[in-house]
């Protein structure tokens, strides 16, 4: 995150104690940081990016003068352009890397490249569907969730957790069969894709006619600021103007509490009608008609064969499970300090895709119940890609576009980065953290202190 650090103005400093400031600018400064430096006796109600003369006084020796000028400005124009590093700088990009948890920063998609570049380089038979392979997904979710549900029903208390954490992941492969089918890139029958994809959602609770319309929003307008339907950032104007209970509530959804922050996007977006247009009505009226009935009569079922306890073990554990994976996936693909969202006049949409997600390695049993949904840079070029195409089309934007990705390991300290310090959006610093400029907040403060920084 850039930050500014600057002198006061009013105080003049000799030339050596200018450049021993500037050397511990450039050795204390964490990265992202800006130095803004001025000359001593520059006046300080005119900004400037540049660096101005002394001024002397009429009654020194202008000869004199000239020479002290001169030798002033050869020690500063030695030190004093560029002074903060850019993306460009691939050792700055390095150190960022390590700071935030990443294993490769990308540099700056130039805004020559369009995604229509990068589309056409994808060989053609990443976008091929083929009916085995989707349909492969589809046993891989139905056979590792009922597997779940018999670990959930034979396990010990204390071994709940772990199949509780299977079966979660195992339905979160539902929500990828879902979303497959939502953009098309399931089958060649749409009307299967609709009834496939309506399915899915509905152990989630999700109707799936919203959110596909939602979603495809989010990809139109991927990292757009105020456009962008997934994990908008709060804006540093409107946090300041919330009352001290709704910031308290936000530095818990987005601090402590992110990793399920998804079951608010779930209830805000996708439930009330006036949300869509009048075209789009009708389709969700029968998702949200699909769901409440399967609320109606699968939820008293599970109650009646298990009881309350039954419910909570059976449905209610593995869907929090769904929505940490929902949660964790999302913000990793779209979150980290070195990524800004833009307003509509500087948006690009292949610096969004491209250079805005991030790919990110997981467990491979974990990659494997979730049909390879963390593979997501090639998902956002094209979304005509199924998701056992993924890996081909990744592989292929590492040979074509791989020194634009910015790529990690699930790891500590990426999480914590992004917990801890991706909060509120400025467009000058982007993102900060709540307490940014004040005392500590005592949630962030204990998430930092208890999280692992480990990379």
């Amino acid at each position: 995150m850039a930050r500014v650090a600057g002198f006061g103005l009013e105080k003049a400093f000799s030339v050596e104690c200018f450049s021993h400031r500037l050397n511990e600018v450039n050795s204390g400064s964490r990265p992202g940081q800006y130095a803004l430096l001025k000359m001593p006796l520059y006046n300080s109600k005119r900004r400037s990016t540049g660096t101005a003369l002394p001024k002397f006084s009429s009654s020194v020796n202008r000869k004199s003068n000239v020479s002290v000028v001169s030798g002033m400005w050869r020690t500063i124009s030695a030190v004093a352009a560029p002074i903060a590093p850019t993306l460009n700088d691939p050792s700055y990009r390095e150190k960022l890397a390590e700071e935030y948890g990443f294993t490769q920063i990308g540099e700056p998609v130039p805004p020559n490249v369009t995604l229509k570049n990068v589309i056409d380089s994808f060989p053609p038979e990443v976008f091929e569907i083929d009916n085995v392979k989707a349909w492969r997904t589809v046993v891989i979710s139905v056979v590792s969730y009922v597997a779940g549900l018999f670990m959930i029903s034979k396990a010990p208390w204390y071994l709940l957790p772990l199949a509780w954490a299977w079966t979660g992941t195992a339905i979160t492969g539902f929500f990828v069969i879902g979303h497959d089918c939502a953009h098309k890139s399931f089958s060649n029958n749409k009307l299967i894709e609709d009834i496939v994809g309506t399915l899915a959602f509905l152990p989630l609770i999700y109707p799936y006619e919203p959110w596909r319309f939602k979603h495809d929003r989010h990809h139109a307008k991927t990292n757009m600021l105020v456009e962008d339907t997934a994990w908008h950032p709060v804006v540093k104007e409107e946090y300041d103007e919330f009352p001290p209970y709704l910031q308290l509530a936000l530095k818990l959804a987005m601090g402590p509490l992110r990793c399920w922050a998804s079951i608010g996007h779930w209830l805000g977006w996708h439930f009330q009608l006036s949300n869509f247009r009048p075209s789009e009505q009708n389709r969700v009226k029968i998702s949200l008609a699909c769901v409440f009935a399967f609320m109606a009569i699968g939820w008293p079922l599970i109650i009646y064969k298990t009881g309350i306890v039954g419910w909570v073990k059976f449905w209610l554990m593995p869907w929090l499970g769904y929505h940490f994976w929902m949660s964790t996936f999302t913000m990793v693909h779209h979150t980290a300090p070195h990524i800004p969202f833009k307003d509509v006049k500087n948006w690009n949409s292949a610096q969004a895709q491209l250079g805005g997600t991030v790919h990110c390695d997981y467990p491979r049993w974990i990659e494997v119940l979730c049909h390879d949904i963390s593979v997501h840079i090639p998902h956002h070029i094209s979304q005509k890609i199924p998701s056992y195409n993924l890996r081909l089309a990744n592989e292929s934007l590492r040979k074509n576009w791989g020194q634009y990705l910015n790529e990690a390991r699930w790891n500590w300290r990426l999480m914590k980065t992004i917990m801890t310090d991706c909060h509120v959006y400025d467009e000058e610093k982007n993102y900060v953290p709540f307490d940014e400029g004040q005392k500590e907040s005592k949630v962030l403060g204990i998430l930092r202190r208890v999280m692992p920084n480990t990379p």
